[in-house]
Parts: structure tokens; sequence; C-alpha cells
């Protein structure tokens, strides 16, 4: 069903030492949405997602993935319904594993294939992933000598093996080149327009890194919800001028984003005693 909620967080709270990293925070993500989670450093971004990975659980607050609420599921089965593609994953990964082996074990939500038993379709479904994502001819490497590049595009072929129900992508550009942030920026949107993947979160810093195929926005700011909507209106200068403190000019070109800081009056205010909020620069 279109309108059918894949995550529902209600007043969802993280504490770490003492300090809220997090919330409150209410958020719906229901099939068929691409959302993108936005906001500057510490904002919370990838906290919220470990949360919605079934990977960390919150201080506080109700999270229901997929029909089934955090604390109520065993979160291993959970996680087989999950996509996640993030640094998290590629940290946990034995260096030794090949591309293949790191793609086929995304089945069971394993690292490793001696804990589960893979046939000869889980392989042949593996090598596909592979040549979808351009990696086709690095099935027999090692995880560990692969390029940075080379390595997203193989966790986002690991992060389809399973054929979620929902993907998530922890800043998958973040460190590639022109070249390869748009060979895989081409991955996610081929994957969303053929079906594979109906609903999805992708988390970033820069408008440039976001697919064409993104319809949903929220922004995050000190672990709070600055603005959450539709892409059209949520990616747009106010609302993200607001959220990062300072003046954003933004672009949308062939279904692409692009933003740059506009240019300061040359007797306005600079550096860091400026702030803007909601129409104009304010001294503090």
């Amino acid at each position: 069903m279109p309108d059918q909620a894949v995550l529902d967080v209600h007043g969802v709270v993280m504490r770490r030492d003492g300090r809220q990293v997090l919330g409150p925070l209410d958020w719906t993500v229901r099939r068929g949405e691409h959302w993108a989670v936005l906001g500057p450093n510490g904002a919370g971004k990838t906290t919220l997602v470990t949360i919605i990975a079934a990977r960390e659980f919150p201080s506080g607050g109700d999270v229901a993935i997929l029909g089934a609420r955090l604390g109520q599921v065993d979160v291993r089965v959970l996680r087989r319904r999950i996509g996640h593609l993030s640094h998290v994953v590629a940290e946990m990964i034995r260096p030794e594993t090949t591309v293949a082996d790191v793609v086929v074990t995304a089945k069971t939500a394993a690292l490793v294939t001696w804990w589960d038993r893979f046939d000869d379709n889980d392989r042949a479904r593996a090598a596909e992933l592979l040549d979808l994502v351009g990696c086709a001819d690095l099935a027999r490497q090692r995880f560990s000598h692969c390029s940075h590049g080379e390595r997203q595009r193989v966790l986002l072929a690991r992060a389809l093996m399973s054929e979620p129900d929902l993907l998530l992508l922890d800043e998958p550009t973040g460190g590639l080149d022109l070249a390869g942030r748009e060979q895989f920026l081409r991955g996610v949107e081929t994957t969303v327009r053929d079906g594979r993947i109906a609903t999805s979160v992708i988390v970033t810093h820069h408008l440039e890194e976001l697919p064409a195929t993104t319809t949903h926005a929220l922004l995050l700011r000190a672990g709070h919800v600055v603005a959450a909507g539709p892409a059209a209106e949520v990616l747009a200068s106010e609302p993200l001028s607001t959220c990062f403190d300072v003046r954003i000019d933004v672009e949308r070109r062939d279904g692409r984003w692009a933003a740059r800081a506009a240019a300061l009056p040359s007797d306005g205010p600079v550096g860091n005693d400026a702030r803007y909020r909601a129409g104009g620069w304010t001294l503090h």
C-alpha cells in the first residue's frame, strides 16, 4: 500500500554521556517515499539512521520499523529487511573477505560466510548486483584492496542483496571523486526507478550528493527537526539557510540540486558574528 508507514518515530530521544544529542523527534516515512536527511555536523543524522537501522536503541520514545517496534522484535530478523550502507558496516567487514562474499552474506545480515549456507542462486544474485554497480570484475578481490569508490559501490550491492523493504544510505558518497559520486548516484537512481527499492533514506551534508529520485527531505539541527516534507518545499533557500545558519541559494536542474552560500553585502555582518534567521542576517 502506497501510504503504509515504513518508519514511525515518536518522541525519540538519544542521550550520550549525560548529553542529549537527538530529539525529541517525530518522523514518519511511508512506502514509496525516498527521503534525504541533511544538517550540519553534530546534527544527529547518523544517530538517527543508526536507530532506524535497528542497530541502536534510543534513550526514550517509540520507534516502529516496517511495522515492528524496537524492543518488541528480534532485531537480527528485522535487519534482514533493511539494506544499510554505512561506515559502521564497512568497519565490521574482515579485511580478507572477498567482494563476492561481502555481497552474498547480506542475504542473512551476516558478515562471514560460515554462519550460513548460500546456494548457487544466492551467488548468481550477488554477481548480478556487482554487475549492476559496475564491480563485476572485482568479485574475487579482497574488499580491503578496493579503492574507496569501489568499496562504496560494493556496499551498495550488499545493501540490495536481501531485496530490502527499506534502504538506508549514510553519507554514501563522502570521499568519492566527481566521477565516482556520479556513478554511485546513477546506480541508486536505477534501483529506485526499476522498483528494486520501494523506500529509502539517504544522509548527506551536500545537496549535490542527492539522487534525482529524492521525494522528501528532513532537515536536522542540534538534534531537532528544522523542516520535513516534500523535497521541493524543504530543499529550498529559506529552510536550508535556517538549518545551516548561513544564507544559501538553491538551484535545481534535471532533477538534481545544487547549493552555494550567498555573498554577504560588503557592509553586512561577516564571520562568526553573523547568523541567518528566516529573512535576514542578525548580529549576536
